[in-house]
């Protein structure tokens, strides 16, 4: 696996970093999903998408901005990742919400990208937690 330094992963584009960021979000949430017992394969899939859900992520952009949670350094991949022009049209949701999710994933992808493992794992709990304590809201 090829070294990024830091200076590499803020030259990279927001739309490859969202890249990342999905995919190590996506293995995150289906950790979490299998630890906490939910195996069966339709429950998983269900459950799965009520955290990487474009709504579920953009929720979580802006919990994070409410709780002062992000650095400055953070909030710049975030509005860089917010404002990366991907090309396609989502079909599920609105525009702004899926900018707010390729937002959240161009975090992801930058922390995990960086190494900065200690950072990344206090944002994936947050955003867990933060989709766990929403199950009984109506979304």
């Amino acid at each position: 696996m090829t070294n990024f330094k830091l200076s590499d992963v803020k030259q990279l584009n927001s739309l490859a970093l969202a890249y990342m960021g999905d995919a190590v979000f996506e293995q995150v949430v289906r950790e979490h999903l299998i630890r906490s017992g939910r195996v069966k394969p339709n429950i998983l899939h269900r459950q799965g998408t009520k955290y990487v859900s474009a709504k579920a992520q953009a929720k979580i952009v802006h919990e994070l901005l409410d709780k002062n949670f992000l650095s400055e350094e953070e909030i710049a991949v975030l509005k860089r990742g917010r404002n990366a022009k991907s090309g396609t049209v989502p079909k599920n949701t609105d525009v702004q919400t899926y900018h707010y999710s390729t937002a959240f994933e161009a975090l992801v992808g930058s922390l995990y990208l960086s190494e900065q493992k200690e950072r990344l794992q206090e944002l994936l709990l947050f955003s867990i937690e933060f989709i766990d304590g929403q199950k009984g809201e109506k979304k």
